[in-house]
């Protein structure tokens, strides 16, 4: 059985805390938007998908606890809770996501009329809690594409996949986005091997990643960040499969901080690379990679490994949490549930009308 990145049951809702992986498993109960939010600020969880469905439960379990006096207080107390963990983590449009499909319905609801304060707080409640499920379901079905595509490349013989950061079921509510791809191929006995890059500053490869192939008997090899070129050249690999925190309109995907550099080895060594991303994580509002906003973290991510420092006392540090890989440079594809994509397909693949389709 995978392991599991969070339990939500009759409104109890706890998360697996991805800090102390691969050495403890421990969960954190989560009673409100602020758990919620400190849980993703503090990168007890993380991953596009998993802090979308995060933010979306804990604004279900802060409400069931909670009665309001109007429909009016019920919107200003939704709306200012999902700005709220919006602020988490920006680069990662899926909070967002949630923030807007939520919003919409609630209005929707309010305006409607029809509906009695309490029926319209357990719609918001029954809505926040379905995007778990919906997850799990768009997963797989991008996960298949995906593998199908790849296999469709080398006439169905197995086949060897880099990827980068975390993307299985602990970044997501079960079975992943790119480690997906690699899970279904692993079921379908098409993968030789998956190499995982340790991914420096936070080594969500090493920690995480390597962490759930062992879990899960998938055959697997770490590596660490600086022998991605050599990798390709070496050892015959097929594909790269990474994951997206944001795909804008033209294709340019804002990807974990090492991305963009995998990418351009790819390109050099011919081997295709692909981003497997869920709806939720594509935003046709944004036309180019140069609107993202970057998230920048603390440099003791880079200086210290467990409270324990291993750069000099005083150095400067740079520390992007993310990169963007230009569209050109994605040359296998987009990985979605509708199908594998070219860059330019996205835009009326994922109107924002098709997105509140697939998500409900």
């Amino acid at each position: 059985m995978a392991l599991q990145s969070l339990h939500y049951t009759n409104g109890q809702f706890e998360v697996l805390d991805q800090l102390l992986l691969p050495h403890e498993i421990k969960y954190v109960t989560i009673k409100n938007c602020e758990d919620g939010w400190n849980v993703i600020k503090r990168m007890q969880v993380r991953g596009a998908p998993l802090i979308g469905i995060v933010a979306a439960l804990s604004l279900a379990v802060e409400l069931r606890a909670m009665t309001f006096e109007s429909t009016d207080h019920l919107f200003e107390h939704v709306t200012k809770q999902l700005e709220y963990l919006v602020t988490s983590r920006p680069t990662a449009v899926n909070i967002s996501e949630v923030n807007d499909q939520l919003l919409a319905k609630l209005l929707a609801d309010v305006l409607s009329k029809k509906l009695s304060l309490k029926e319209i707080q357990e719609r918001v409640i029954t809505e926040a809690e379905a995007y778990e499920l919906a997850d799990v379901n768009i997963n797989m079905t991008l996960a298949r594409h995906g593998a199908e595509h790849i296999l469709a490349r080398y006439q169905g013989q197995s086949v060897r996949i880099l990827t980068h950061c975390n993307t299985g079921s602990l970044a997501t509510a079960g079975y992943g986005t790119a480690l997906g791809v690699v899970r279904y191929l692993h079921e379908q006995k098409r993968l030789e091997r998956c190499f995982c890059t340790e991914t420096r500053p936070y080594n969500q490869g090493s920690r995480l990643t390597a962490f759930e192939l062992v879990h899960d008997k998938i055959p697997g090899t770490l590596i660490c960040d600086s022998m991605a070129s050599v990798l390709m050249k070496e050892q015959n690999i097929s594909a790269v499969v990474v994951g997206a925190d944001r795909v804008v309109a033209n294709g340019d995907t804002a990807n974990k901080i090492g991305t963009y550099q995998l990418a351009v080895a790819a390109k050099y060594h011919k081997v295709p690379f692909y981003v497997a991303a869920p709806g939720t994580s594509i935003d046709v509002n944004l036309s180019s990679g140069d609107e993202i906003e970057i998230e920048e973290r603390p440099s003791s991510e880079m200086t210290a490994i467990n409270g324990v420092a291993i750069a000099a006392p005083g150095i400067d540090c740079w520390n992007p949490a993310f990169d963007v890989t230009p569209a050109e440079l994605i040359t296998g594809g987009i990985i979605t549930e509708l199908g594998v994509l070219a860059p330019s397909q996205l835009e009326d693949k994922f109107t924002t009308k098709d997105r509140e389709k697939k998500m409900f």
